[in-house]
């Protein structure tokens, strides 16, 4: 199994921080041996849960249609409904929003190649991720690209209740492609699609997507 290089300082410390503790019980405080058992099986089971949710799947779109939106998040599907983008497009978009529980992958991929035009971080609340609000009150990352037939989608990433660091590695004026990341959500999170209104969407709420292999929808040509 494959880990995210953004866990592995998380796992080295808390690995460290494991294996301190069970040497404290064991060699200066003498403790009882049920409570040095039961204490080495916790310490199993919580790195092996921050082992579990830092894990990097090799996921390859091989897809032929450049207009293709892929899902950039695992997850499930919450919301799909024509709604008022006012950060960015100032008109109504296509929204389509996948909720990431903390047993879901964490990193994000890109949707489709393009350029990036604009990347920008809000400070914001924590509400929970699946709550509609949660879309523009809660702290979130921007990120629009212009695909190659000169369209234009927003996607955002927004923190949740436990999510408290949202990492993304768009930048204004990089090129980006389908196979690579565009960041990492730490702990329960959200990602939010714009489309055009034309779009030709393929999913329905309540319905679990992959990242990098759920063909969302597909922008008209």
């Amino acid at each position: 199994m494959r880990i995210h290089k953004e866990g592995r300082t998380i796992l080295s410390v808390l690995l460290f921080v494991l294996v301190a503790m069970n040497i404290i019980l064991f060699w200066y405080i003498n403790a009882h041996t049920v409570i040095l058992a039961a204490n080495m099986v916790l310490s199993i089971l919580t790195f092996g849960f921050f082992l579990y949710f830092f894990r990097n799947p090799k996921r390859k779109a091989d897809i032929d249609d450049n207009n293709l939106i892929i899902a950039p998040a695992d997850g499930r599907i919450v919301a799909v409904e024509p709604t008022d983008e006012n950060e960015y497009f100032d008109d109504r978009r296509m929204q389509v929003s996948i909720f990431m529980s903390v047993f879901n992958v964490h990193a994000n991929w890109y949707p489709i190649a393009g350029t990036v035009l604009e990347s920008k971080h809000h400070a914001g609340r924590h509400l929970a991720a699946w709550l509609p609000k949660s879309s523009h009150e809660n702290e979130r990352s921007t990120i629009v690209i212009e695909t190659g037939n000169k369209t234009k989608i927003l996607i955002r990433q927004i923190a949740g209740a436990l999510a408290r660091r949202i990492v993304t590695y768009a930048a204004p004026g990089k090129a980006c492609h389908l196979n690579e990341h565009l960041g990492f959500i730490k702990f329960g999170s959200r990602v939010d699609l714009f489309l055009p209104l034309n779009a030709e969407i393929f999913v329905e709420v309540g319905e679990k997507t992959t990242g990098n292999e759920t063909v969302i929808a597909r922008l008209k040509d």
